[in-house]
């Protein structure tokens, strides 16, 4: 694992960069905020699990630079992340996929793939397919479905959302049964997901939409 002071190396290194990634901190009796450095996501493009072990700074990867430059300034201790390096792996594993198709039935650990039912002339992602895929990137499997990706890891309270966690919709919140749709959290607030039919691989905001809130269920971090 990364020590901190290399981290810290690896998260100075954005500090020109003029993007942050806000995260949400508190909800209740009002928003509390606080960022993370946009260098979090953006500069630390390891592609693969094997990777954790460099400690040196790497350039940002061009498929991520538009995103870099999509998010507002800010900036928390390094330490705050400490541990959080898979995560940040999988999430930009995921980032890489923007404007795949969505497949139903797509993708697994070794990318996008032609889906079945209405997915079946497309090669692409839903979903989970995306969620495994990035997860795989970062060494973890988590399984192919919602019903798995919901048991794979820790819950995690809504205020402790960090990057790469597993956001999930349920058509009733009391009932993981209903489990429909999950996403890749940047932060607290936006994920990247495979919407549906139609879509591609995009990032969303969901905190604050009524009909994510409505259907949020909770929060996974894959073990």
């Amino acid at each position: 694992m990364i020590e901190e002071a290399a981290l810290a190396k690896i998260l100075a290194a954005g500090a020109s960069l003029v993007a942050g990634i806000a995260l949400l901190i508190g909800l209740a009796g009002g928003a509390r905020y606080a960022a993370i450095s946009a260098s979090a996501v953006c500069n630390y493009p390891s592609p693969s699990a094997s990777e954790l072990r460099s400690t040196q700074p790497r350039e940002t990867p061009p498929a991520a630079a538009g995103l870099c430059a999509e998010l507002s300034p800010g900036e928390i201790p390094a330490e705050a992340l400490a541990g959080a390096e898979r995560g940040i792996i999988a999430v930009q594993a995921a980032l890489r996929m923007r404007g795949t198709p969505y497949s139903w039935g797509g993708g697994g650990p070794a990318g996008p793939s032609f889906g079945i039912g209405r997915g079946a002339r497309t090669r692409g992602f839903d979903c989970s397919g995306l969620a495994e895929y990035a997860w795989s990137r970062a060494g973890a499997r988590i399984g192919g479905d919602t019903s798995a990706q919901w048991n794979a890891g820790i819950h995690v309270p809504r205020s402790q959302i960090r990057p790469g966690d597993l956001i999930f919709f349920a058509s009733n919140p009391a009932s993981p049964a209903t489990i429909h749709h999950v996403g890749i959290a940047i932060d607290a607030t936006r994920m990247v997901h495979a919407p549906f039919t139609g879509s591609t691989v995009r990032v969303d905001t969901w905190a604050g939409v009524p009909s994510r809130e409505r259907e949020f269920i909770g929060a996974v971090r894959p073990a």
